[in-house]
Protein backbone atom coordinates (compact mmCIF):
# COMPACT_ATOMS: atom_id res chain seq x y z
CA UNK A 1 0.00 0.00 0.00
CA UNK A 2 1.31 3.24 -1.01
CA UNK A 3 2.16 5.94 1.72
CA UNK A 4 -0.84 8.21 0.66
CA UNK A 5 -3.07 5.35 0.65
CA UNK A 6 -2.27 4.52 4.30
CA UNK A 7 -2.45 8.19 5.40
CA UNK A 8 -6.11 7.85 4.07
CA UNK A 9 -6.75 4.53 5.53
CA UNK A 10 -6.01 5.75 8.75
CA UNK A 11 -7.64 9.57 8.39
CA UNK A 12 -11.16 8.09 7.96
CA UNK A 13 -11.74 6.18 11.46
CA UNK A 14 -10.50 9.10 13.07
CA UNK A 15 -12.66 11.75 10.84
CA UNK A 16 -15.87 8.93 11.67
CA UNK A 17 -15.25 9.52 15.25
CA UNK A 18 -15.03 13.20 15.47
CA UNK A 19 -18.23 13.56 13.72
CA UNK A 20 -19.27 10.73 16.66
CA UNK A 21 -18.08 12.90 18.96
CA UNK A 22 -19.29 16.07 17.96
CA UNK A 23 -23.27 14.44 17.55
CA UNK A 24 -22.70 13.44 21.01
CA UNK A 25 -22.17 17.11 22.20
CA UNK A 26 -24.61 18.51 20.11
CA UNK A 27 -27.64 18.07 22.50
CA UNK A 28 -31.17 17.72 22.59
CA UNK A 29 -32.65 19.91 19.99
CA UNK A 30 -34.24 23.14 22.12
CA UNK A 31 -37.94 23.13 22.92
CA UNK A 32 -40.64 25.26 20.58
CA UNK A 33 -41.57 28.32 21.73
CA UNK A 34 -45.41 27.16 20.54
CA UNK A 35 -47.25 27.07 22.96
CA UNK A 36 -49.58 23.50 23.27
CA UNK A 37 -52.69 23.86 22.22
CA UNK A 38 -55.99 24.06 24.91
CA UNK A 39 -57.26 20.88 25.29
CA UNK A 40 -61.29 21.20 25.00
CA UNK A 41 -63.60 17.92 24.54
CA UNK A 42 -67.36 18.33 23.20
CA UNK A 43 -70.08 16.14 23.16
CA UNK A 44 -70.69 16.42 19.46
CA UNK A 45 -68.56 16.83 15.83
CA UNK A 46 -71.16 20.16 15.47
CA UNK A 47 -70.11 21.71 18.86
CA UNK A 48 -66.40 20.39 18.04
CA UNK A 49 -66.64 22.35 14.45
CA UNK A 50 -67.96 25.55 16.44
CA UNK A 51 -65.21 25.63 19.00
CA UNK A 52 -62.44 25.09 16.48
CA UNK A 53 -63.72 27.96 14.45
CA UNK A 54 -63.29 29.99 17.56
CA UNK A 55 -60.18 29.10 18.88
CA UNK A 56 -58.19 27.79 15.39
CA UNK A 57 -54.63 26.97 15.96
CA UNK A 58 -54.95 27.82 19.77
CA UNK A 59 -57.29 24.61 20.94
CA UNK A 60 -57.30 20.67 20.10
CA UNK A 61 -60.74 20.06 19.61
CA UNK A 62 -62.03 16.06 20.58
CA UNK A 63 -65.98 15.39 19.68
CA UNK A 64 -67.22 12.04 22.12
CA UNK A 65 -69.82 11.10 19.72
CA UNK A 66 -68.41 10.20 16.14
CA UNK A 67 -68.90 11.38 13.57
CA UNK A 68 -72.58 9.85 12.27
CA UNK A 69 -73.41 8.54 15.77
CA UNK A 70 -76.35 8.85 17.85
CA UNK A 71 -76.02 11.84 20.75
CA UNK A 72 -79.14 10.78 22.18
CA UNK A 73 -78.49 6.97 22.82
CA UNK A 74 -74.80 7.43 23.09
CA UNK A 75 -72.75 5.46 25.79
CA UNK A 76 -69.27 6.93 26.23
CA UNK A 77 -66.49 3.76 26.52
CA UNK A 78 -63.48 4.32 28.98
CA UNK A 79 -61.29 5.53 26.10
CA UNK A 80 -63.73 8.27 26.55
CA UNK A 81 -63.28 8.60 30.15
CA UNK A 82 -59.46 9.27 29.64
CA UNK A 83 -59.96 12.18 27.35
CA UNK A 84 -62.47 13.81 29.82
CA UNK A 85 -60.38 13.90 32.14
CA UNK A 86 -57.86 15.39 30.34
CA UNK A 87 -59.71 18.17 28.75
CA UNK A 88 -59.36 22.06 30.04
CA UNK A 89 -63.03 22.95 28.92
CA UNK A 90 -66.04 20.64 28.69
CA UNK A 91 -68.20 21.67 25.36
CA UNK A 92 -72.00 20.41 25.98
CA UNK A 93 -75.22 21.67 24.42
CA UNK A 94 -77.49 20.60 27.49
CA UNK A 95 -81.67 20.87 28.11
CA UNK A 96 -81.44 16.85 27.89
CA UNK A 97 -79.32 16.22 24.50
CA UNK A 98 -76.08 14.84 25.82
CA UNK A 99 -76.69 14.94 29.60
CA UNK A 100 -74.71 12.00 30.07
CA UNK A 101 -71.48 13.95 29.88
CA UNK A 102 -72.45 15.47 33.33
CA UNK A 103 -73.07 12.02 34.71
CA UNK A 104 -69.64 11.33 32.67
CA UNK A 105 -67.93 14.45 35.19
CA UNK A 106 -70.12 13.48 38.52
CA UNK A 107 -68.55 10.00 38.56
CA UNK A 108 -64.99 11.33 38.57
CA UNK A 109 -64.14 11.90 35.02
CA UNK A 110 -63.26 15.41 35.12
CA UNK A 111 -63.98 16.76 38.74
CA UNK A 112 -63.49 20.79 38.36
CA UNK A 113 -63.04 21.04 35.20
CA UNK A 114 -65.06 24.10 33.59
CA UNK A 115 -68.20 23.11 31.72
CA UNK A 116 -70.14 25.36 28.96
CA UNK A 117 -73.53 24.42 28.44
CA UNK A 118 -74.41 26.16 25.19
CA UNK A 119 -78.35 25.60 24.97
CA UNK A 120 -78.99 26.26 28.55
CA UNK A 121 -76.80 29.47 27.86
CA UNK A 122 -78.96 31.06 25.23
CA UNK A 123 -81.06 33.79 27.01
CA UNK A 124 -83.80 35.79 25.76
CA UNK A 125 -85.63 33.19 23.63
CA UNK A 126 -89.05 31.52 23.41
CA UNK A 127 -87.99 27.50 23.81
CA UNK A 128 -90.22 25.07 22.35
CA UNK A 129 -91.35 22.38 24.02
CA UNK A 130 -89.47 18.57 24.22
CA UNK A 131 -90.45 15.27 24.12
CA UNK A 132 -90.91 15.13 27.57
CA UNK A 133 -93.60 17.22 30.10
CA UNK A 134 -91.90 20.26 31.26
CA UNK A 135 -89.04 20.12 29.02
CA UNK A 136 -87.64 21.91 25.88
CA UNK A 137 -86.43 21.02 22.86
CA UNK A 138 -82.68 21.44 22.89
CA UNK A 139 -81.97 21.81 19.02
CA UNK A 140 -81.55 25.58 19.12
CA UNK A 141 -78.37 25.38 17.50
CA UNK A 142 -79.95 24.24 13.97
CA UNK A 143 -80.80 28.20 13.54
CA UNK A 144 -77.89 29.84 12.63
CA UNK A 145 -78.84 32.98 14.61
CA UNK A 146 -79.01 31.06 17.91
CA UNK A 147 -76.09 28.97 16.74
CA UNK A 148 -74.62 32.84 16.69
CA UNK A 149 -74.97 33.00 20.25
CA UNK A 150 -73.76 29.69 20.97
CA UNK A 151 -70.58 31.02 19.30
CA UNK A 152 -70.78 34.27 21.97
CA UNK A 153 -70.60 31.68 25.19
CA UNK A 154 -67.66 29.61 23.35
CA UNK A 155 -65.95 32.76 23.19
CA UNK A 156 -65.92 33.41 26.58
CA UNK A 157 -65.34 30.28 28.21
CA UNK A 158 -62.01 29.87 25.63
CA UNK A 159 -61.15 33.55 27.44
CA UNK A 160 -61.90 32.27 31.11
CA UNK A 161 -59.67 28.76 30.53
CA UNK A 162 -56.78 30.64 28.48
CA UNK A 163 -56.94 34.67 28.86
CA UNK A 164 -53.77 34.81 27.62
CA UNK A 165 -54.92 34.49 24.34
CA UNK A 166 -58.54 36.41 25.17
CA UNK A 167 -57.88 38.98 22.16
CA UNK A 168 -57.56 36.06 19.90
CA UNK A 169 -60.38 34.52 20.80
CA UNK A 170 -62.40 37.33 20.71
CA UNK A 171 -61.26 38.07 17.21
CA UNK A 172 -61.98 34.78 15.70
CA UNK A 173 -65.41 34.72 17.43
CA UNK A 174 -66.58 37.92 15.95
CA UNK A 175 -64.81 36.29 12.01
CA UNK A 176 -66.94 33.45 12.74
CA UNK A 177 -70.58 35.01 13.62
CA UNK A 178 -69.94 37.42 11.19
CA UNK A 179 -70.01 33.89 8.76
CA UNK A 180 -73.00 32.47 10.48
CA UNK A 181 -74.58 36.10 10.06
CA UNK A 182 -73.85 35.61 6.08
CA UNK A 183 -75.53 31.91 6.22
CA UNK A 184 -78.63 33.10 7.60
CA UNK A 185 -79.25 35.81 4.68
CA UNK A 186 -78.84 33.16 2.55
CA UNK A 187 -81.01 30.13 4.01
CA UNK A 188 -83.59 32.74 4.19
CA UNK A 189 -83.29 33.86 0.24
CA UNK A 190 -83.20 30.19 -0.28
CA UNK A 191 -86.58 29.41 1.76
CA UNK A 192 -88.48 32.38 -0.33
CA UNK A 193 -88.01 30.54 -2.98
CA UNK A 194 -90.55 27.92 -1.56
CA UNK A 195 -94.34 28.65 -2.56
CA UNK A 196 -95.52 29.45 1.16
CA UNK A 197 -98.29 26.88 1.13
CA UNK A 198 -95.52 24.24 -0.12
CA UNK A 199 -93.58 24.88 3.07
CA UNK A 200 -94.97 21.96 4.91
CA UNK A 201 -93.17 18.82 5.96
CA UNK A 202 -92.53 15.73 8.29
CA UNK A 203 -89.03 14.74 9.88
CA UNK A 204 -88.21 11.99 11.53
CA UNK A 205 -87.68 12.83 15.24
CA UNK A 206 -87.91 16.36 16.10
CA UNK A 207 -84.33 18.13 15.29
CA UNK A 208 -85.73 21.13 13.21
CA UNK A 209 -88.32 23.25 14.81
CA UNK A 210 -86.14 26.50 15.72
CA UNK A 211 -85.20 26.30 11.79
CA UNK A 212 -88.82 25.93 11.27
CA UNK A 213 -90.10 28.43 13.10
CA UNK A 214 -87.10 31.17 12.30
CA UNK A 215 -87.40 30.30 8.31
CA UNK A 216 -91.14 30.14 8.36
CA UNK A 217 -92.08 26.39 7.82
CA UNK A 218 -94.66 24.15 9.29
CA UNK A 219 -93.63 20.84 10.87
CA UNK A 220 -96.66 19.01 10.60
CA UNK A 221 -95.65 15.86 12.67
CA UNK A 222 -92.95 13.92 13.39
CA UNK A 223 -92.01 9.96 12.88
CA UNK A 224 -90.50 9.44 16.43
CA UNK A 225 -90.47 11.56 19.50
CA UNK A 226 -86.60 10.80 20.40
CA UNK A 227 -84.56 8.31 18.52
CA UNK A 228 -84.60 5.07 20.11
CA UNK A 229 -88.76 4.97 20.55
CA UNK A 230 -91.08 3.05 18.33
CA UNK A 231 -94.55 5.20 17.71
CA UNK A 232 -97.67 3.28 18.96
CA UNK A 233 -100.00 1.72 16.00
CA UNK A 234 -102.36 4.78 17.07
CA UNK A 235 -99.80 7.27 16.38
CA UNK A 236 -98.57 6.35 13.09
CA UNK A 237 -101.99 6.38 11.67
CA UNK A 238 -102.36 10.27 13.38
CA UNK A 239 -99.63 11.27 11.65
CA UNK A 240 -100.92 9.44 8.34
CA UNK A 241 -103.97 11.60 8.68
CA UNK A 242 -101.84 14.42 9.47
CA UNK A 243 -100.02 14.02 5.92
CA UNK A 244 -102.70 13.79 4.05
CA UNK A 245 -104.97 16.34 5.36
CA UNK A 246 -101.92 19.19 4.97
CA UNK A 247 -101.04 17.83 1.54
CA UNK A 248 -97.18 17.39 2.99
CA UNK A 249 -95.10 16.51 0.18
CA UNK A 250 -91.86 14.94 1.63
CA UNK A 251 -91.04 13.34 4.92
CA UNK A 252 -87.60 14.46 6.03
CA UNK A 253 -84.72 11.67 7.74
CA UNK A 254 -81.40 12.09 9.01
CA UNK A 255 -78.34 10.83 7.37
CA UNK A 256 -77.57 8.00 10.41
CA UNK A 257 -81.73 6.86 10.97
CA UNK A 258 -83.11 3.63 9.65
CA UNK A 259 -85.53 4.72 7.02
CA UNK A 260 -88.07 1.51 7.02
CA UNK A 261 -90.37 3.64 9.37
CA UNK A 262 -90.63 6.83 7.16
CA UNK A 263 -90.70 4.06 4.28
CA UNK A 264 -93.95 3.18 5.68
CA UNK A 265 -95.47 6.42 6.15
CA UNK A 266 -94.33 7.74 2.67
CA UNK A 267 -96.00 4.49 1.16
CA UNK A 268 -99.59 5.21 3.06
CA UNK A 269 -99.55 9.03 1.71
CA UNK A 270 -97.77 9.20 -1.59
CA UNK A 271 -94.90 11.79 0.06
CA UNK A 272 -91.62 11.09 -0.86
CA UNK A 273 -88.72 10.52 1.48
CA UNK A 274 -85.31 12.71 1.42
CA UNK A 275 -83.20 10.50 3.80
CA UNK A 276 -79.73 12.82 4.07
CA UNK A 277 -80.47 15.57 5.79
CA UNK A 278 -77.72 16.67 9.11
CA UNK A 279 -78.61 17.68 12.39
CA UNK A 280 -76.55 16.15 15.64
CA UNK A 281 -73.84 15.02 13.81
CA UNK A 282 -71.39 16.19 10.69
CA UNK A 283 -71.11 13.68 7.90
CA UNK A 284 -68.72 13.00 4.97
CA UNK A 285 -66.96 15.49 2.56
CA UNK A 286 -68.60 17.53 1.78
CA UNK A 287 -70.86 18.00 5.00
CA UNK A 288 -67.79 18.85 7.46
CA UNK A 289 -68.36 21.91 9.07
CA UNK A 290 -71.90 23.41 10.42
CA UNK A 291 -72.11 26.04 7.99
CA UNK A 292 -72.04 22.92 5.59
CA UNK A 293 -74.90 21.14 7.47
CA UNK A 294 -77.68 24.35 7.38
CA UNK A 295 -76.34 25.08 3.92
CA UNK A 296 -77.20 20.85 2.43
CA UNK A 297 -80.14 20.70 4.73
CA UNK A 298 -81.82 23.94 2.73
CA UNK A 299 -80.56 22.68 -0.31
CA UNK A 300 -82.20 19.99 0.09
CA UNK A 301 -85.52 21.04 2.02
CA UNK A 302 -86.00 23.71 -1.20
CA UNK A 303 -85.48 20.97 -3.71
CA UNK A 304 -87.82 18.81 -2.61
CA UNK A 305 -90.39 21.29 -1.65
CA UNK A 306 -90.57 23.71 -4.41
Amino acid sequence: MSRRLLRLSRAIPLAASALLALGGCAGPAAPSDAPRPLQVVATTTVFADLVRNVGGDLVAVDSLVPKGGDVHTFEPAPSDVTAVASAKLLVMNGLGLDDWLERLVANGAASGTPIVKLGEGVTGVELLPGEDPGTANPHLFMDPVYAERYVDQIVVALQRVDPAHASAYAAQGTAYAARLTTLDAEVRADIATIPEAQRRLVTFHDAFPYYAREYGLMIVGVAVEAPGQEPSAAEIAALIEAIREANVKAIFSEDQFPTRLVDQIAAETGAHVVANLYDDSLGDPPITSYEAVIRWDTDQLVQSLR
